[in-house]
């Protein structure tokens, strides 16, 4: 897991398109974007601008894909449990494996972007200085 909200949190896609492919997942399981709350909507959000901030910081992708897949013919997974597709790219980042041996070629390990995403977050706060008598 990358980072929590109180009602959605951000994990490493195991089957990314492309490095740093994240999803920005509600807790509770819906499959429809109307049963989400007000509440639920506005932290997948947050999140989701959290999440970007750290992607630029880390990866400095030239753009970003945003997209939620509904129902099993538009590639949902797990119908009845919606997720917000949130993948970097880069210009040229797409080559000739996956149209010649349906391969794709990620150059990062899962391990090495979570780790990198979640230390993104991770404010360094100063200490105020100990007032001596």
């Amino acid at each position: 897991m990358i980072t929590r909200g109180r009602y959605a949190y951000c994990v490493l896609n195991l089957f990314p398109y492309n490095n740093g492919h994240t999803l920005v997942v509600p807790y509770r399981h819906v499959g429809d974007p109307g049963a989400l709350t007000e509440q639920e909507w506005l932290d997948l959000w947050r999140l989701t601008a959290d999440l970007l901030r750290r992607m630029k910081k880390v990866f400095s992708p030239h753009g970003f894909n945003l997209g939620i897949n509904l129902g099993r013919p538009a590639g949902a997974g797990i119908p009845k449990h919606l997720h917000l597709h949130v993948v970097p790219r880069w210009i040229g980042d797409t080559n000739f494996m996956p149209i010649f041996t349906d391969t794709r070629v990620i150059s990062q390990s899962l391990a090495s972007a979570r780790r990198l995403l979640a230390d993104a977050g991770t404010k360094k706060r100063k200490r105020p200085a100990r007032r001596r008598n």
